[in-house]
């Protein structure tokens, strides 16, 4: 099973007000492009090299107070194929919050339509607060994180377990408050979407261009709203339900659970339906996968193949795995190795000065858009109702944003609205049916919250589509982005595109 992320989403029924402060016109200043370092560019053939090059431009940290200094925000750039007819510049978000930009373009070379990588420079970065540009880090060392992190129980179960999450937390957000820097309190999407505006008249483009997937899509929908008229196209791609999430954190995060379970429920159904091709078909999967999580709530189990396993580990893997509908066939092999070890298997124990090279900027962003409950004691709380809601994921999720209650940084800058300024061009957004992150209501609110944005259904399992080569792909999804981007044609009302493959498909 794949490496766990860590569970971080939202929660919260606290609504703030939002602190817009007017922000300094953005410079038109010149970039100055170089070669990127070795580091950043070893995954690109030799001779593919002389396409890419990198650039810092710096911007306020505090857009209220620009004596406060600035952050060089990191850029890498793909020239347009054919340069004699480039359109201008598309810059790309990979989502996150927290997620590295710097390397998109390098990844999305063998992924976006032709027609797009001759037309336009492909434009990544780093947000601030973010990797190379002025990533927040709490900790000195490794060990001072492992011993925080060491402590938290993704799916806490027992009276202990919560105790030790919730003493956790508190120590990490007491890390960053005496770590964090002066980028803590200024690094929401607010003053990423601001930043972009910066970007986009540094690299000398009149209106933004741009591709935003999962988080990435509340970035462009702050774009626009905040810029609606030097919007030239904006492309989401796994949306998010920008009115709740910067309104109700607690109730986003647990929407987002039930998503995840939906689409679970959807991928037992489809391996009770293919039989034989799926190798947890056999009897009742949705009663199998109810018998591990109840083996593993009473404590860890050692499978075959897999090694020492946990309630924490495998909610956490199960949930990264249904991103990606190529590892299914794989996921349910998995699944029914766990079963069979839950069926006789013995308990298994758990098994100075390291630079430390984290990043905690996916907590400062998801403290500031997300207004949270300031008081711990409610996550705990809900977890049971959730866990009831949402069998799988439920609990997970309750926790996920408990260091929001006590981040230090009480007064973030926050956009939450409105959402339904008209922007020159419409959006476009693309959503798939059983998308486990943002799932499909999300992205339906999205395109409603939105002046006369265009939805198009794919019809596929997994997280976005447009933007991984390990992700569900759909040539009718791709032609329609490009033909948007290139001549901002949109696509009728109601299109839904088919995914060329599907779980479990021969």
């Amino acid at each position: 099973m794949k490496p766990l992320p860590r569970l971080v989403a939202a929660l919260t029924a606290l609504l703030l007000v939002s602190l817009v402060a007017p922000a300094p016109p953005a410079s038109a200043d010149p970039l100055r492009w170089t070669d990127c370092p070795e580091e950043m560019v070893r995954a690109v053939p030799v001779e593919e090299r002389h396409k890419y090059d990198c650039a810092t431009h710096a911007v306020p940290i505090d857009y209220a107070w620009p004596a406060a200094g600035t952050v060089g925000i990191a850029m890498l750039r793909r020239a347009a194929d054919d340069p004699a007819h480039r359109i201008g510049s598309l810059f790309v978000n990979p989502g996150g919050p927290g997620g590295r930009g710097t390397l998109l373009p390098i990844e999305l070379d063998s992924v976006l339509p032709a027609e797009i990588l001759r037309r336009f420079d492909v434009v990544g970065f780093d947000p601030r607060g973010v990797g190379l540009s002025g990533a927040i880090r709490c900790f000195a060392t490794g060990e001072e994180a492992e011993a925080v992190y060491g402590r938290v129980v993704l799916v806490p179960v027992t009276r202990p377990e919560i105790a030790s999450t919730l003493r956790a937390n508190r120590d990490l957000t007491d890390a960053c408050a005496a770590r964090g820097g002066p980028l803590l309190p200024h690094v929401s999407t607010l003053n990423v979407a601001r930043d972009l505006d910066r970007l986009r008249a540094a690299v000398g483009d009149r209106r933004l261009t741009y591709l935003g997937f999962s988080y990435g899509t509340l970035v462009g929908a702050t774009y626009a709203n905040l810029f609606p008229h030097r919007v030239r196209a904006v492309v989401g791609d796994g949306n998010v339900d920008p009115a709740l999430r910067t309104t109700n954190g607690l109730e986003y995060l647990r929407q987002r659970a039930a998503g995840m379970e939906a689409v679970l429920d959807a991928f037992l159904s489809r391996c009770a339906e293919v039989g034989a091709r799926c190798a947890f078909s056999a009897g009742d999967p949705a009663a199998k996968l109810a018998a591990i999580r109840a083996r593993l709530r009473q404590g860890p189990l050692t499978v075959p193949g897999l090694g020492p396993l946990d309630l924490s580990t495998f909610t956490g893997e199960l949930a990264s795995t249904l991103y990606t509908p190529q590892l299914y066939a794989q996921l349910a092999a998995q699944l029914q190795a766990v079963y069979e070890a839950t069926q006789a298997g013995p308990a298994a124990a758990k098994t100075s000065g390291t630079p430390y090279t984290g990043n905690e900027s996916e907590f400062a962003v998801t403290c500031a858009d997300e207004p949270y409950p300031r008081n711990p004691a409610i996550f705990p709380a809900v977890a049971p109702l959730w866990e009831h809601q949402a069998p799988t994921f439920g609990r997970g999720h309750a926790f996920g944003a408990v260091f929001c209650a006590t981040w230090p940084a009480r007064q973030p800058e926050r956009y939450d609205g409105p959402w339904d300024r008209r922007a020159a061009t419409p959006l476009l957004l693309f959503g798939n049916y059983h998308d486990p992150a943002t799932n499909y209501t999300f992205n339906q609110r999205m395109a409603a919250e939105l002046d006369a944005a265009r939805l198009v259904s794919v019809d596929a399992f997994g997280h976005t589509s447009l933007g991984r080569p390990d992700r569900p792909r759909s040539g009718c999804a791709q032609a329609i982005a490009a033909h948007y981007l290139v001549d901002l044609a949109l696509p009728p009302p109601g299109t839904v595109c088919p995914a060329e493959t599907q779980p479990f498909q021969d």
